[in-house]
């Protein structure tokens, strides 16, 4: 047999088997807040428990300090200069002007509200002095309680004008012939201002002012009910509830007195309690009577 003599062949190739592994997701890893630093709290200084530390300044600091205000003091008013009522007047009257409008319209056309003060400070904001040439809102400021004191104060006297009220729990005299027929108060109002105007050669609107102030009480009476029993107590009066009263008793002295008398209309008696209420002559004003009348009754009931 002959032998084949093959040629030498290479190693046969190894296969090599590499097994993955599966993959598996990776765990998140919260990282630790690192711990914030406290900030250093400002150091307190411990308050001395003896009665002699607690003295933060000893009594001769105390002594100079005290010396060297009253020397600043002394000092200050030697340099002052004496101020006199008068000019302390004339400052008060040009603050006063200051605050007045810029433009002026003259209540019936005739005299201006500019000038006019009230130097009563309780009732100054409760007396509208605001210009107007027809006094006359038409029943704007009615639908809201205490609203009447936006209205100027000569429509609020035409207003009483119109119903001079009750003369106690009856309605004593009529005040028909006035009720809503405004155009005649109007017109009678105007009478009463220049009868004022030629009596005390003033503004006369200036001079009602200047009654209500004398006429508005101070103090009033108030009923209180303890145990079922009523008895009248003391009680302070507000600014338009004053107002309201002196008005009232103005306008109801002057209709008395006309219909008593007919020879005398209302705009001359109206005139005459305006200028007896602004004279502080209570002979003739029946507002000045019902005033003192209800203080003392007020003073009895303290």
């Amino acid at each position: 047999m002959v032998e084949e003599i093959l040629p030498a062949t290479s190693a046969e190739p190894k296969l090599e088997v590499t097994i993955e592994e599966p993959k598996t997701k990776k765990k998140r890893v919260s990282k630790k807040a690192e711990p914030v630093e406290a900030k250093a709290k400002p150091k307190v200084e411990e308050v001395p428990t003896d009665v002699e530390s607690e003295k933060l300044k000893s009594s001769e600091e105390i002594e100079a300090r005290l010396e060297k205000k009253s020397t600043r003091s002394r000092r200050m008013l030697n340099e002052a200069k004496p101020v006199s009522d008068e000019e302390i007047e004339a400052k008060l009257k040009s603050r006063e002007k200051e605050k007045k409008f810029k433009f002026d319209l003259k209540v019936f056309n005739k005299w201006t509200t500019n000038d006019v003060i009230v130097n009563d400070a309780g009732l100054k904001d409760y007396i509208n002095l605001s210009p107007v040439l027809v006094p006359h809102t038409q029943g704007r400021n009615i639908k809201k309680q205490f609203w009447k004191s936006k209205k100027t104060i000569v429509e609020r006297l035409i207003c009483k004008i119109f119903s001079t009220g009750h003369l106690g729990k009856k309605h004593y005299r009529s005040s028909g012939h006035h009720t809503g027929k405004f155009v005649k108060v109007y017109n009678m109002l105007k009478e009463t201002f220049t009868i004022v105007e030629g009596r005390t050669k003033k503004n006369p609107i200036q001079v009602f002012v200047d009654a209500l102030e004398n006429g508005t009480p101070k103090e009033g009476v108030a009923t209180i009910e303890y145990g079922g029993v009523r008895y009248p107590k003391v009680a302070d009066l507000s600014p338009q509830r004053r107002i309201d009263l002196a008005l009232r008793w103005m306008t109801q002295g002057a209709f008395a007195v006309t219909s008593k008398n007919k020879d005398k209309p209302m705009a001359i008696t109206l005139a005459d309690e305006i200028v007896a209420a602004a004279n502080k002559d209570e002979t003739k004003s029946n507002c000045l009577k019902k005033k003192f009348e209800l203080e003392r009754l007020a003073a009895g009931n303290r």
